[in-house]
C-alpha cells in the first residue's frame, strides 16, 4: 500500500457488530468436533479482549472464537503463519493445536490453543522498564527478521496494519474534531500530518500488528510471552512501534528505539500509530473514566516527546 493514491486508501468503518458466544455453546461446539476433550471443564477468560471471545478449555490449552466476520478473517492466517514464525522467535507465542468450524449456532472457524500463562503487562507491573524495552525490541528484531516472501499483505484480515496510516486519516481528522477544546489540536495535527508525510522505504517487514499491553505477558515483572497475531502480517512494520508510547517509560523508549535502530522516519510514522489511536479512544472514553485517563496520559507523552524534540 505504500505508493496507493488518495483514492486508492481504503476508509475503515465502525467496529463491527460481534455475536455472543456462551459457556454451554462453546462445550457442545468442543464435543462435537473435538470428542476426545468433551470431557474437559469449559469456563471463560477474564478480559479475554475485543476480537475473540476466549475460553479456558482444561487447564493447558484455550478455545479463541472469532466475534465478528471481520475477525474470522484471521483464523486461517495464524495456523498457517504462527507454526513458521514460533521456532524463529525469542519468547513463546501461541500454539495453534486444531481448527475447528461452524456449528451449535455458531457460524465461524475457530481454533484451539495451548495455553501461555502470566498477567498482562500493565506499567505498574513491569520490574525493569529499561530490561522490558530491551526484551520487547529483541522480539520486534528477530519478527521483522523472518522471511517475508509470501507473507500476509495489509488487508481486512489486520485492519490494513502494515500499510499507508492514510487509511486512518478520516478516524484521526473526527477525533481531533471531537477534541477541540479539550487538547492541544494543533500540535496533535501538527504530528498527525509529519507522521503521513514521512515517508517508507518499501522494504517488507513482519509485524505483529498490536504490541499493546494485552498482548504482553509477564512472569514475575518480566516479558514472557507475546500473545494475540490476529493483526500480523507483512509490509511497513512501523505499527509495531506504538508501544514505545503506549506502554514504555521515557528511558525505555529510547532504549527500544536504540536497539531497533529506527529512523526518523520510522518512528515518526510509529509515533503516528501510537497518536491516532490514542485520539480515537480520548474522543470516544467517557469523561472522568479510566479508559480517558489513559489515553489522556498517553497522548501527553506523545505529545512531550515530539515537542521535545527527542526524535524529529
Amino acid at each position: 500500500m505504500s505508493g496507493a493514491g488518495a483514492d486508492d486508501v481504503p476508509e475503515l468503518g465502525p467496529l463491527p457488530e460481534r455475536i455472543a458466544v456462551n459457556v454451554g455453546q462453546v462445550r457442545r461446539l468442543v464435543a462435537a468436533q473435538f470428542p476426545h476433550w468433551a470431557d474437559l471443564p469449559v469456563e471463560p477468560v477474564a478480559h479475554g479482549g475485543w476480537d475473540n471471545w476466549t475460553f479456558h478449555l482444561g487447564t493447558t490449552m484455550s478455545v479463541r472464537l472469532p466475534s465478528a466476520p471481520e475477525y474470522a478473517e484471521a483464523v486461517a492466517k495464524e495456523h498457517r503463519w504462527l507454526p513458521v514464525l514460533a521456532p524463529r522467535l525469542p519468547l513463546p507465542v501461541p500454539t495453534p493445536l486444531a481448527k475447528g468450524g461452524p456449528g451449535e449456532g455458531y457460524p465461524y472457524a475457530w481454533s484451539v490453543y495451548r495455553w501461555l500463562d502470566g498477567e498482562t503487562a500493565r506499567a505498574d507491573r513491569i520490574a525493569d522498564p529499561v530490561r522490558f524495552a530491551l526484551d520487547l525490541a529483541g522480539f520486534v528484531v528477530a519478527l521483522q527478521g523472518v522471511d517475508a516472501a509470501d507473507g500476509p499483505r495489509p488487508g481486512l484480515h489486520n485492519w490494513y496494519r502494515g500499510g499507508t496510516l492514510r487509511t486512518y486519516a478520516g478516524k484521526a481528522d473526527r477525533a481531533l474534531t471531537a477534541l477541540d477544546g479539550r487538547i492541544d489540536v494543533g500540535l496533535a495535527g501538527e504530528i498527525w500530518r509529519h507522521a503521513l508525510d514521512a515517508r517508507w522505504d518499501g522494504a517488507e517487514r513482519w509485524f505483529h500488528g498490536d504490541l499493546a499491553q494485552g498482548n504482553l505477558l509477564l512472569d514475575d515483572g518480566h516479558l514472557a510471552a507475546v500473545i494475540d497475531f490476529g493483526t500480523c502480517g507483512v509490509g511497513d512494520p512501523s505499527c509495531d512501534l506504538a508501544v514505545a508510547w503506549t506502554l514504555l517509560t521515557a528511558d525505555g523508549r529510547r532504549a527500544f528505539r536504540e536497539r531497533l535502530a529506527v529512523d526518523d522516519a520510522a518512528w515518526a510514522r510509529g509515533r503516528g500509530w501510537a497518536l491516532w489511536k490514542t485520539l480515537v479512544g480520548y474522543a470516544n472514553a467517557p469523561d472522568g473514566g479510566e479508559a480517558a485517563a489513559s489515553s489522556r496520559r498517553i497522548l501527553d507523552e506523545i505529545l512531550a516527546e515530539y515537542t521535545n524534540g527527542t526524535s524529529r
